[in-house]
């Protein structure tokens, strides 16, 4: 199918999202969305999103604290998927309330969404998910902000369908998120080009810089990945106008019960932020 957006090399205009916690738009500071893949524990959480708080506290940015409770399509039976709803919301609520920072988690059934909705600013629709219209119609009933990843066998255009059903369901603001698309078995790439193709759509746009790297069942019973490529990736998405990064990180990825190959050291996190903020800087001098 041909697309049929605006092809316009002109970086498109898109309705920000407002809300008490932050902001998310071309006229506003980067969004960044961080935090490990899945909650190990309440001790764990607190010293990553503690971290995350110290190395940007001081750039212009706004952060979000990201991590799942469930982790339900990992490739194997086997693999660790999380502590589970009620213990993960706990450890979400704790790291909010004591840092002060707004957190999201993804949820995969609508019957998580109103539970969730309780204790993050953020609801995030898995990109596997993405055209499940109960769950995308269930996260809109809430009142919350809603980020849905791309599904990586979707099109950027085919994303206004999910948009649409989020508005039709009560959502006023919805963020989408591009997080690369199978190419062959066990590969992904990204086209620079769905991202100002999802904002001609109406919404701000995320990039998914880790989940981007991943190379999907690439260890047999687990998903590999490429972490050297989360940096040069998320630096072409914010010189493309994108409005938040979304990154995972971890202390030590390597022992990360998930996602270890594609995520970043949680000590490269202010590095890697200030130069993207130099990026984004400039894009929005020159627009």
């Amino acid at each position: 199918m041909a697309d049929p957006g605006n092809t316009s090399a002109k970086t498109p205009t898109n309705n920000p999202v407002l809300t008490s916690e932050f902001s998310c738009g071309q006229q506003h500071s980067l969004l960044v969305i961080a935090g490990p893949c899945v909650l190990e524990s309440r001790e764990a959480a607190m010293e990553i999103a503690a971290s995350l708080v110290e190395q940007t506290k001081a750039l212009p940015v706004q952060l979000v604290f990201k991590a799942s409770f469930d982790k339900a399509n990992r490739t194997s039976v086997d693999s660790y998927r999380g502590p589970g709803l009620v213990e993960g919301l706990a450890i979400l609520k704790s790291v909010r309330d004591q840092l002060g920072i707004p957190v999201t988690t993804d949820i995969h059934e609508a019957s998580q969404a109103a539970s969730a909705a309780e204790v993050c600013s953020i609801l995030q629709i898995p990109a596997f998910l993405a055209r499940q219209t109960d769950l995308l119609l269930a996260a809109a009933a809430t009142g919350r902000v809603v980020n849905v990843k791309k599904g990586q066998f979707m099109a950027p255009w085919d994303m206004q369908h999910v948009v649409n059903k989020l508005v039709q369901g009560g959502c006023r603001d919805v963020l989408l998120c591009e997080r690369g698309t199978f190419f062959g078995y066990g590969q992904l790439v990204n086209d620079m080009k769905s991202l100002p193709r999802m904002q001609q759509l109406g919404t701000p746009v995320i990039f998914d810089a880790t989940h981007s790297v991943q190379q999907p069942g690439g260890r047999g019973d687990t998903t590999g990945g490429n972490r050297e490529m989360v940096e040069p990736l998320a630096r072409a998405a914010v010189a493309m106008g994108v409005d938040g990064v979304f990154m995972e990180t971890h202390p030590n990825p390597d022992e990360s019960p998930s996602d270890g190959p594609n995520m970043l050291p949680l000590g490269d996190i202010n590095r890697v932020v200030r130069g993207l903020v130099a990026i984004r800087q400039t894009v929005q001098l020159l627009n």
